[in-house]
């Protein structure tokens, strides 16, 4: 939607990568969208809908052949493995403070040196200007001072400096493998639940568990299983194109975090049982 908005003001064409059935980027189709006339290439790290892993080294190795730029949503990849954005090589990464077990409102973009000096600043406002004159006009500060307008979220800033640092203690890797460990354990466990199909069955994903029910509404799920104290996520996930290519409007999405239990697990699945009893 955003690009939509952009392409509105300034007029560009957006392509599409298809996606596979199993919830994978289609890499042949995103070669051939590629040409000379592309400027940059947009794409999550990770699905929040699916949870699938997107091969984006690879991908931004093949935007750079073609001269464009790639510009990596982080939000769901930063607290659940290790980002190198260098080896990455990309040229823009960002990720929210609330997915990093981190405050609201506030985030990181992570931007190339060059590209970063070469971009006016998107507002303006106090610390980010170098000089006023009204006959010389403005002059800005340094990066990241530019992008930085006005009073910043202080407190919100000072939080997510102390989440990372308790994400770093306990340890990226640690934290993916043990989410990968309950994300193997629901997936098996709910296997046998006749009528459940899940989404999103990529090799390589994340903690997230999205499924649907025959029969029975998501949102009526996450309300029942709500009240046994079961907190899942049912909607469109900011995804209604990907989730209209599997043919669904909605989706029961389980997300698993550092801190759950295999016992939590045994939890929501004895739930989810009570609760499809209910609405079938």
């Amino acid at each position: 939607m955003p690009w939509q908005l952009l392409a509105a003001e300034i007029g560009f064409t957006i392509k599409v990568v298809p996606v596979e059935a199993n919830g994978a980027l289609d890499m042949g189709a995103y070669r051939e969208l590629l040409s000379e006339r592309t400027k940059l290439v947009a794409v999550n790290h990770v699905s929040n809908a699916l949870g699938t892993i997107n091969p984006v080294q690879e991908m931004a190795a093949l935007a750079h052949q073609h001269g464009a730029l790639i510009l990596i949503d982080g939000a769901q990849a930063a607290p659940h493995q290790v980002v190198d954005v260098q080896a990455i090589n990309a040229d823009f990464y960002a990720f929210s403070g609330h997915k990093v077990y981190g405050p609201t409102g506030v985030g990181v973009l992570y931007g190339k040196q060059a590209l970063l000096e070469a971009m006016p600043p998107w507002q303006g406002g106090g610390e980010m200007i170098k000089t006023v004159s009204f006959d010389a006009g403005t002059t800005f500060a340094a990066i990241p001072h530019k992008f930085e307008a006005g009073t910043p979220a202080i407190a919100e800033v000072i939080a997510l400096g102390r989440a990372l640092e308790w994400v770093e203690s306990v340890g990226v890797n640690a934290i993916g493998a043990w989410e990968g460990q309950l994300l193997d354990y629901a997936t098996q466990a709910v296997g046998g639940i006749d009528g459940l199909r899940i989404l999103g069955t990529a090799p390589h994903k994340a903690g997230v568990l999205s499924f649907v029910v025959e029969g029975a509404h998501s949102q009526d799920i996450g309300l029942l299983i709500d009240q046994l104290g079961i907190a899942i996520r049912t909607g469109h996930h900011c995804a209604q194109p990907l989730l209209a290519h599997f043919g669904v409007d909605a989706t029961c999405r389980a997300s698993f975090a550092a801190y759950n239990t295999l016992e939590e697990v045994d939890s929501f699945i004895e739930a989810l049982h009570r609760v499809i009893g209910m609405v079938r």
